[in-house]
């Protein structure tokens, strides 16, 4: 009641009746500057749910006079971006792949690129640096399984490896000589050593004498007389120091008998083409991409002519 209200008569103000520890609380209006900001903002507030999307309904939400939203917004900028790089793009799908790595300006724009699409497609596998791990082959090297040109890289991202639903896919399939009974034991011991020994691995040996010839007779088709790999069939080479699954006995002996069955997924129907041929050129700039053969041309192409049979 307003005859019982209490006034601290040094403010002027009434007290609200609180009291603590002998201490009481002034009912002290707020700053008038406080209140018109307070305000403004309630109208402010309720001005922006008019104006642009604020109400959830049960399927969205109320769209706001301007017909403005986040996502709209987004998709204007991602277009205009895509505009702004339609030409450079449209020059990295039509210029021969090749050729690519001459024209600085479109390699450079490729390798931005493919480091981004690096990044979300292949870094679960292949490594933040590309490095690689047990099975999964190091990109920074020289070393390939297969073609390590830019149109045999572009070809083995769009087809992929050992990829069962793919005719095109890259295929090759080793021998399990131990599980399906080719060699044995020893043998397959035998054949172990003189790997080894191709890569300097291990010294000459009785055993590696004896699997030099079961080596001649059993691998060289396809890792070569010498070790040297062929990229034709996804071949290793056996005479550097680069395994992709361990150059200890144990792992090699794994191999030799049970085999081994690597799978990369094939790209070509996930990824548009651009995309692909920036990935290209990422990893064949990583440090380890090679360059086609030159063709022969004049006597070299008249010499190979005639070698052919006919």
């Amino acid at each position: 009641m307003a005859e019982d209200k209490r006034v601290d008569e040094p403010t002027g103000t009434e007290f609200v009746g609180h009291e603590w520890d002998g201490i009481e609380e002034l009912d002290t209006p707020l700053p008038r500057w406080w209140s018109i900001i307070f305000w403004a903002t309630v109208v402010w507030g309720l001005a922006y749910t008019v104006f642009y999307p604020a109400w959830p309904l049960i399927n969205s939400a109320t769209e706001g006079v301007f017909g403005w939203s986040s996502r709209a917004a987004l998709a204007e900028d991602l277009a205009e971006v895509e505009a702004e790089r339609a030409p450079l793009r449209e020059a990295i799908a039509n210029i021969d792949i090749n050729e690519l790595p001459q024209n600085e300006q479109l390699m450079q724009t490729a390798i931005n690129g493919g480091r981004s699409a690096y990044v979300v497609h292949c870094v679960q596998c292949h490594g933040s640096g590309a490095a690689g791990s047990e099975g999964y082959p190091n990109l920074n090297d020289d070393d390939w399984l297969w073609d390590g040109t830019m149109e045999g890289i572009e070809y083995t991202l769009i087809h992929g490896i050992r990829n069962p639903d793919h005719l095109e896919t890259r295929i090759s399939q080793m021998p399990a000589f131990g599980a399906d009974g080719i060699l044995t034991d020893r043998q397959i011991s035998d054949v172990v050593s003189y790997v080894r020994t191709l890569s300097g691995a291990e010294e000459a040996s009785a055993a590696s004498a004896r699997g030099s010839e079961l080596y001649t007779a059993n691998c060289a088709v396809c890792h070569g007389p010498n070790g040297g790999g062929d990229q034709s069939q996804g071949a290793p080479n056996l005479r550097d120091a680069i395994w992709l699954y361990g150059e200890d006995r144990a792992s090699i002996t794994d191999t030799v008998a049970n085999s081994r069955y690597g799978v990369m997924p094939r790209w070509g129907h996930r990824l548009d083409p651009v995309t692909i041929r920036m990935l290209t050129a990422y990893v064949w700039n990583l440090g380890g991409g090679e360059t086609p053969a030159p063709e022969p041309e004049g006597e070299e192409l008249a010499e190979a002519e005639s070698d052919e049979p006919g």
